[in-house]
């Protein structure tokens, strides 16, 4: 069963060294790692190609896209692996065991969908820990949402399901979340940190982003048939709120 990582990348050359190491550190060995480059005019474009150069498992690209969602549905289309997740590129796998850990939950052949929990730090310092929790259909209406960087899908659940809706700017994971947990697939639930990732991404990085990010949840949930518009939105800002207590 091999798994495709797709790592993003956009004048990353500080940060992406990191996730590039802990992807070859995995004792899983059939992994492939794709890499889109938004076609980065710092170093980081020499760095991929020199990774590309050691690792005969890497398949990359760089040219210009669109945004997040049109680098991830690139990604999602060159990837060749049965299971497909995101590794951003200032983000590391959690231990060398994770992809293991996936893979494991994967050998079930009715399990679709893969998830666990994710730790944010903010130089080198853990500042909050998103710990999820088993799938329920109700919980969609009161803000539930699994940790999206540690999420880990069978590619045909993406074919059947259709690309990121690039419409979004901040939210069309919550929008591919809702169309996936909706119909029905199953998933499983690891009760483990799976991924590290630092904190200041594009939904969380200033005032602005965050209200750009609550409007465009209203929107998704309203698309997708789900929940009781704002207070279903504030019921997962109040989610967020306790992971600020839960570092360890």
């Amino acid at each position: 069963m091999k798994i495709s990582i797709i790592t993003i990348t956009f004048n990353s050359e500080k940060t992406l060294q990191r996730t590039l190491d802990s992807v070859q550190s995995q004792t899983y060995r059939e992994i492939e790692h794709v890499i889109v480059d938004g076609a980065s005019t710092d170093g980081t474009k020499n760095l991929i190609e020199r990774y590309a150069k050691q690792h005969p498992n890497v398949r990359w690209v760089s040219e210009k896209d669109k945004g997040i969602y049109n680098a991830l549905n690139k990604g999602i289309s060159l990837a060749t692996g049965d299971i497909i997740g995101f590794l951003h590129s200032d983000d590391v796998l959690f231990s060398c065991h994770s992809i293991e850990q996936i893979a494991s939950a994967f050998s079930d052949p009715s399990i679709d969908v893969v998830y666990g929990d994710l730790q944010y730090c903010r130089d080198g310092k853990i500042v909050r820990r998103w710990k999820s929790n088993a799938f329920h259909p109700h919980s969609l209406k009161y803000g539930w949402m699994p940790p999206h960087p540690t999420m880990y899908v069978r590619k045909e659940v993406y074919q059947q399901v259709g690309e990121y809706d690039e419409w979004f700017h901040i939210s069309a994971d919550y929008d591919m979340m809702l169309r996936i947990f909706q119909r029905g697939y199953h998933s499983q639930y690891i009760p483990e940190v799976l991924v590290r990732m630092e904190t200041g991404g594009a939904s969380n990085k200033n005032t602005k982003a965050r209200l750009s990010k609550t409007q465009e949840d209203y929107i998704v949930l309203k698309k997708n048939h789900v929940g009781i518009g704002y207070l279903t939105v504030a019921c997962k800002q109040l989610r967020k709120l306790r992971q600020f207590f839960r570092k360890s």
